[in-house]
């Protein structure tokens, strides 16, 4: 076990090189970059989202004359000099690159280009607000799929296991996103109730607020988005952590162990629930990682939410690429960790699984 471990740790500065490289390529052939869109903004051009030098906007910034960049028309060449070697555009792509994976080897993920701040301030700033959500969020996914699978596996093709599939059917079909937006329009003041705030994490006067006063604002805010995203992720782990128990329920052991006298809850606690919860335990670091990375997303989006999600969603509409590339680059990093420590929980929970021994 040990050298698959040295095995997977040396692949993790390769795997990390081969996906920054990807998406360094894919940026520089792009277009719409971070010197277009400031030279668009001086020729007065709108680059919002949806209309960033698309259509008439890309004809205009063109204007007659084209050349390297689309905006630069009529613009002194020395200004798009600076511009360039402001955004660090003044040299030429593998330098850039070679200079960026260097800085990457030392944790110098460079500075954002429209915050003036070093990318790495801006991660740990931000860090706080995924992590209170994504935390908070797979506790009570795990909370509620756990005993929900127990139960529909123990009651498998009853009443009760059959409509609480509806119900998993329907969290599992409808995005997370669109949770949000329900319980938004029903319960943030949309058209019907207004009992939850639409936004933040923390009241405007947050500050003169009591100790205990402070909890009950965070909890409050924290009601809508965390419930938007426990709906949208408890149900494929209810589903795994039914059938697999319905796997462990139909071996021999159990039946045994049902021979000998031995209660319900003594079978189902004492035998079955540790190499049925194997799958779902050793699953947790991946679910995390895809609560705090990927679901959170559109949910920090939506509820303005000053995490990582949104940082990364107006990092890409700006084009900020060392934020976007910095932040792909601790996400990476980090799944790749919690993958090897996903396949540590297999050998932990259950020794006979030896990854080392099948490679």
């Amino acid at each position: 076990m040990f050298a698959y471990i040295v095995r997977r740790l040396a692949l993790i500065p390769l795997t990390l090189l081969g996906i920054i490289t990807l998406n360094f390529v894919i940026a520089q052939i792009a277009p719409g970059g971070p010197v277009e869109i400031m030279l668009a903004h001086l020729q007065g051009i709108d680059t919002s989202a949806g209309t960033q030098l698309s259509g008439g906007n890309a004809d205009r910034a063109a204007g007659s004359g084209g050349g390297k960049y689309r905006g630069a028309q009529g613009l002194d060449p020395e200004l798009i000099k600076r511009i360039e070697k402001q955004f660090g555009f003044d040299k030429p792509a593998p330098e850039r690159y070679v200079m960026m994976i260097k800085n990457y080897l030392t944790f110098d993920l460079g500075e954002s280009y429209y915050k003036s701040q070093r990318v790495t301030d801006l991660i740990l700033d931000k860090l706080p607000v995924s992590i209170s959500i994504g935390l908070w969020s797979t506790l009570i996914i795990y909370m509620v799929s756990i005993p929900l699978g127990i139960a529909k596996a123990v009651r498998d093709g009853s009443t009760f296991d059959v409509a609480s599939s509806y119900v998993i059917f329907i969290g599992y079909a409808v995005p997370a996103f669109l949770f949000a937006i329900f319980l938004i329009v029903l319960f943030a003041g949309g058209s019907y109730f207004a009992w939850f705030p639409l936004r933040g994490l923390t009241s405007d006067n947050w500050a003169e607020l009591s100790t205990l006063g402070k909890v009950k604002d965070y909890f409050w805010h924290l009601v809508l988005p965390v419930t938007a995203m426990t709906i949208g992720g408890f149900a494929s782990l209810t589903m795994l952590t039914k059938n697999s128990f319905l796997e462990e329920i139909n071996k021999q052991y159990v039946l045994t162990a049902r021979a000998k006298g031995l209660s319900q809850n003594r079978v189902l606690y004492g035998h079955v629930f540790r190499n049925a919860m194997l799958l779902v335990i050793a699953g947790f670091p991946a679910a995390l990682i895809e609560i705090l990375f990927t679901s959170s997303v559109l949910i920090e989006v939506i509820f303005s939410l000053d995490g990582l999600g949104l940082l990364g969603f107006e990092s890409t509409t700006n084009r900020d690429y060392p934020v976007i590339f910095g932040t792909l680059y601790i996400f990476s990093l980090v799944g790749l960790s919690l993958n090897l420590i996903s396949d540590l929980a297999y050998h932990v929970v259950d020794p006979r699984i030896d990854f080392g021994a099948q490679t």
